[in-house]
């Protein structure tokens, strides 16, 4: 049997693609290597699965998406995020949006996103295959001709689309095996590196921060003493650094391995030195009677405490009211410019995203088909495009997946 298209790859763009083509019409088969489909979808949102960021407006998502955003223009305004909720909603599934405009389930279970995305395959036809592998896929002059599979099946369709994802979790099957197979069809591909990312710092001190979870804080990263970027919102402590959304979208920034990085903390962002200092002073009023290790506690998280107590060199059985202004002024120091020295950001075991992937001037961004290989597709993580945390990078799934299914299913040969 030839089928009208075969999908490789039941992530969620995969998935999207794979329903949407049936939807419409054409006989799909959609392969997937692991046991079973949507592995890392399942992971995303730490469980929860973030589907997408209520950022109604196309023009507004696009500034997220960094310098191929626009190449997502089409894609979203063909189905937009209000599209993409309306989708899940129509289909049972309820959403709901939280802090920084991100959307979930109402549920907090990815596999609800996951169960939706397989009903949607299976009340179109989709035939899903798991536990298959892709060997080598075949070409006559600018057409993929077949696939071959591990154990030599051979399969062809009328055309294809490759949702592979890319190196990011390895666990869960993200090898990038893509890549290698769009190269030898002709495609180029931007190097691909780990996105998104925990940063690790060189402080010994951090282990006694581990999981410290920080909201409403702002964080600042330094590359030779300048200033790079900055970002507010939620993070944690590890015991070898920090991670949480606002860590992840700076790790971003982290390119250079001749180049010396610094994080700053800001635990007030809200009080400039000022203000934080009166603050300080009715404190310590306060706690008149007290000594200075016990005057902290409206001030810092309990586990806090110890850590700053050790960097401000304080006597720390000093009454309070004996503080001088030198030893509070390095307090509020201390909590605007909280210093840790960056020694490198994980890798793609750890990354959220990829970045990099192929080329997106090769593809046509009104359809997602391949400019290079006419019968071929391109959707999700594998395109050089992505996004910050906190829905953005699953939207791209949703819409390419949706655009590539849209125009397969409305041209079935």
């Amino acid at each position: 049997m030839k089928y009208d298209l075969i999908v490789i790859g039941a992530g969620p763009a995969g998935l999207m693609t794979a329903g949407r083509a049936g939807e419409l019409g054409a006989r799909v088969l959609l392969l997937e290597k692991n046991p079973s489909p949507g592995l890392k979808l399942l992971i995303t949102g730490k469980g929860r699965c973030n589907i997408s960021n209520n950022t109604f407006e196309s023009r507004e998502m696009i500034k997220q998406y960094g310098q191929n955003g626009a190449f997502l223009f089409s894609a979203l305004h063909q189905f937009s995020v209000a599209e993409t909720v309306d989708f899940f909603e129509s289909r049972g599934l309820k959403t709901k949006v939280e802090r920084g405009n991100r959307i979930f389930p109402v549920s907090d279970k990815s596999q609800d996103v996951l169960a939706t995305l397989l009903k949607y395959c299976q009340d179109n036809n989709v035939e899903i295959r798991t536990n298959v592998s892709v060997k080598e896929i075949k070409k006559e002059s600018n057409k993929i001709s077949s696939i071959v599979l591990h154990g030599d099946t051979e399969l062809s369709a009328y055309k294809y689309c490759i949702a592979t994802g890319g190196k990011s979790y390895p666990a869960t099957g993200s090898s990038g095996d893509a890549y290698i197979w769009l190269e030898g069809l002709g495609h180029s591909i931007v190097r691909p590196r780990p996105a998104l990312t925990p940063i690790n710092c060189q402080e010994s001190f951090l282990e006694k921060l581990e999981g410290l979870s920080l909201k409403n804080i702002e964080i600042s990263l330094w590359e030779n003493d300048k200033k790079q970027a900055s970002e507010f919102g939620e993070a944690i402590f590890t015991a070898s650094g920090m991670s949480g959304p606002v860590i992840l979208n700076l790790s971003n920034h982290i390119a250079n391995r001749n180049s010396s990085y610094e994080l700053q903390v800001d635990w007030k962002p809200a009080l400039d030195r000022e203000i934080l200092d009166k603050r300080i002073q009715n404190d310590f009023r306060k706690f008149n009677n007290k000594q200075f290790k016990n005057s902290l506690d409206e001030l810092l998280p309990k586990s806090a405490i110890p850590v700053f107590l050790e960097l401000l060199k304080v006597d720390i059985n000093k009454q309070v009211n004996l503080v001088t202004r030198e030893e509070r002024n390095r307090l509020i120091d201390l909590l605007k410019e909280f210093k840790l020295k960056v020694s490198w950001v994980h890798g793609f075991e750890k990354a959220i995203i990829t970045r990099g992937g192929v080329n997106v001037k090769e593809v046509d961004p009104k359809t997602m088909q391949s400019k290079i290989i006419d019968n071929l597709y391109l959707a999700g993580e594998v395109l050089d495009v992505d996004g910050p945390t906190g829905g953005y990078n699953l939207q791209i799934c949703w819409s390419s997946g949706y655009v590539a299914g849209s125009n397969i299913g409305q041209n079935i040969e």
